[in-house]
């Protein structure tokens, strides 16, 4: 149930930009610096940020903002951990991440 976000990715130094094609949050945008922040409140954009601080210890920064996710990590992203972080976001609104089937 629910549906893939779909994200395209690019990276800037040790941020990594995640574009969605769907907004997560209002326009205010969120920020975390920790697991602990992120499950401190009750809303997606910090169920997100918890999921991918959860997925990568190397995570030190997110901002969710609208359609946009843009990741800090203290070393240089590689291939792995954007599929890691994008599968995160990417599988955010299914309620089972992973089931194959048309239902």
């Amino acid at each position: 149930m629910g549906q893939r976000i779909e994200v395209s990715t690019s990276v800037v130094g040790d941020v990594l930009m995640l574009d969605t094609d769907r907004s997560i949050t209002g326009q205010e945008g969120s920020e975390y610096d920790s697991a602990a922040s992120a499950d401190a409140g009750d809303r997606f954009p910090g169920r997100l940020a918890a999921r991918m601080f959860g997925s990568d210890t190397e995570i030190d920064h997110i901002f969710v903002g609208s359609n946009v996710v843009v990741v800090r990590r203290t070393v240089a992203w590689d291939e792995t951990s954007i599929r890691g972080v994008s599968a995160v976001v990417g599988d955010f609104f299914l309620v089972y991440p992973g089931a194959t089937g048309t239902g």
